[in-house]
């Protein structure tokens, strides 16, 4: 007893000493420690500390948005100016997430508009968000700069009208890859004339014609802008006038090169590409070729971020392309270039740290054209500082991913994507084990895996084993029974997500993971063999968690389960679940 109590007073001591640091010095400290990560390590510090990093904090991230509700968020962060806030799962993509699911953002900005009335940023994804929202948030908050909505649904162009009518203040407006009504380019006409403050525009994934004249006025009055990514829709010559205005840009991504042009326009619009110093990023794009590639030279000299997903490019197209290149960090590029206009990225762009290739057509299985495992070999070779890498391809062999994580052994970032489920190493005929058996042995700072191809539970195995840093991963079509995802919870100390689809993975493997699921944001699970009564065991073993099924329509209560999502939330179930989602 005597021991108990020297030790607690020792531990009281040791926090006094700790503590003993003047508020206005930690607070002065506290205000540039960004990293959320780092100002939650903050807080757990002690009690002082706590509170400290309750009053200056400005900035919060939310990965998913049913993990706390918003009246929790505001009476633990007082202050705060910017949100980031992220709300379907990420397979909602596939479309595997039925519409009217939830993550409507309108509940949080209520109680924003009271708590935060001087919310100056809103960064959203995967949430839905109506017009109705936009228009509330664009009359709520005075101070409002900044909106960014990524992958998000539920609004229109009228609502784009809303926030650049009534926010006054605005210096970025950033829509990118959403489910968007798009009803017309007259929203841009509803910017004030006297508005100047805007840094970054970006509406590239609109379909409609724009009203140019209100764009141009708007490009030259903000000279401060930066960014400026346009629809494909926005022609080459009017493209050059753009660029004449907003010589100061560093993003930019372009409209449709799919037009009849003269040899006086492709002259102006290089002299204006020409004008450009400081161009960083190039996107957009689309459908650009050969014929016009050179008016892109004068800027690829300071280009460190190449966006080519739009543009169908062949492998001479980009072997002419690359040499201009040579600061380029990250790439993206559509499987057309084929392993010669891979080969060409490895002799070219050895500062290169991201590489993604996507597929021209994902669906169709008799296509002869795309990149193997020859190809990625070849970047490897050439790009020893390559961390990140999304690569589709059709065939792969285990020595091929060997060679390459020895190339590259840094990855943080390696989702290999063979399209054909089931594809064995092509020229063995061995499952994909030894492959991903190597990038977790060799690559120690791994962060997130995509794995695919034919995998046994070796693969989970060595996974479990060995990828003691990795936070998320992604399986589809993999594994041979429940050992494989017990071997993954059973290791992988900070695993944060698990996405499953298509596995064998029943119950035994979801029970496996009582004990890490409350330190992960997530766990998806689809097309397995889960059944109801493993769910409500699970439910019940960990009431913290919110353990939803999400049922089909034909689907019995007491059967399988299709989909299953299980999160950690301090606020409870949540009251807007449609439905065909049951909480156990």
């Amino acid at each position: 007893m005597h021991s108990k109590r020297k030790k607690e007073l020792a531990e009281k001591l040791e926090e006094k000493r700790v503590c003993a640091f003047p508020d206005e010095a930690l607070e002065l400290v506290l205000v540039n420690i960004k990293c959320h990560k780092d100002r939650n390590s903050v807080s757990l510090v002690c009690k002082d500390w706590y509170n400290a990093e309750k009053w200056t904090r400005t900035h919060v991230f939310i990965g998913n948005c049913y993990s706390v509700s918003p009246q929790i968020l505001v009476r633990r962060f007082p202050n705060i100016r910017s949100v980031v806030l992220k709300g379907k799962p990420r397979f909602s993509d596939f479309n595997l997430v039925p519409p009217n699911w939830g993550a409507d953002i309108h509940a949080w900005l209520v109680v924003f508009a009271s708590a935060y009335p001087f919310l100056e940023e809103l960064r959203l994804k995967r949430m839905t968000v109506t017009d109705e929202s936009l228009e509330f948030l664009a009359m709520s908050f005075p101070n409002f700069k900044a909106l960014s909505l990524l992958s998000c649904d539920g609004f229109s162009t009228d609502g784009l009208a809303a926030i650049a009518t009534h926010c006054k203040n605005l210096t970025e407006l950033d829509i990118h890859e959403n489910g968007i009504d798009d009803l017309g380019g007259g929203w841009l006409n509803c910017f004030p004339k006297n508005f100047r403050s805007l840094e970054v525009l970006n509406f590239a994934n609109l379909n409609s014609d724009v009203t140019f004249d209100s764009l141009e006025r708007l490009v030259r009055r903000c000279r401060s802008l930066r960014i400026l990514k346009v629809n494909k829709n926005v022609t080459l010559e009017q493209l050059q006038l753009l660029l004449i205005s907003a010589p100061q840009l560093t993003e930019l991504g372009t409209g449709s090169f799919l037009q009849s042009s003269t040899q006086w326009q492709s002259t102006d619009l290089e002299s204006a590409f020409k004008r450009c110093k400081h161009l960083r990023s190039l996107s957009g794009l689309w459908e650009v070729t050969s014929i016009y590639l050179p008016v892109l030279y004068p800027c690829c000299a300071t280009l460190t971020f190449l966006n080519l997903s739009y543009a169908s490019l062949e492998s001479g197209e980009l072997a002419k392309l690359l040499p201009n290149c040579s600061q380029l960090r990250r790439l993206w590029i559509v499987d057309t270039v084929q392993d010669k206009g891979l080969q060409a990225v490895g002799l070219n762009c050895h500062l290169l740290e991201e590489l993604r290739v996507f597929p021209s057509d994902p669906f169709d299985q008799d296509i002869l054209q795309g990149v193997t495992e020859l190809g990625f070999v070849a970047v490897s070779h050439g790009c020893p500082r390559l961390r990140y890498v999304l690569y589709f391809c059709r065939q792969m062999t285990n020595e091929a991913v060997s060679t390459i994580v020895n190339n590259c052994p840094d990855f943080t970032h390696f989702r290999l994507c063979i399209m054909n489920p089931y594809q064995p190493d092509y020229l063995t005929n061995e499952p994909m084990d030894e492959a991903f058996g190597s990038v977790v042995k060799t690559c120690t700072k791994l962060q997130r895996l995509a794995v695919s191809g034919l995998l046994t539970d070796l693969t989970f195995e060595y996974i479990g084993k060995y990828a003691k840093n990795l936070e998320t991963l992604s399986v589809a079509f993999a594994g041979s029974s429940d050992w494989g995802m017990q071997c993954v919870l059973g290791g992988c100390p900070k695993l944060r997500k698990l996405e499953i689809r298509d596995c064998p993975f029943g119950n035994a493997a979801l029970l496996s993971g009582l004990e890490k699921y409350e330190s992960m944001r997530s766990l998806w699970m689809s097309a397995c063999n889960v059944t109801m009564n493993g769910c409500r065991l699970l439910a019940r073993q960990m009431p913290r968690l919110n353990v939803e099924v999400i049922r089909e329509e034909d689907e019995r209560y007491d059967s399988e389960v299709n989909k299953v999502y299980v999160y950690r939330s301090v606020s409870g179930s949540r009251s807007d679940a449609p439905p065909f989602v049951i909480t156990l």
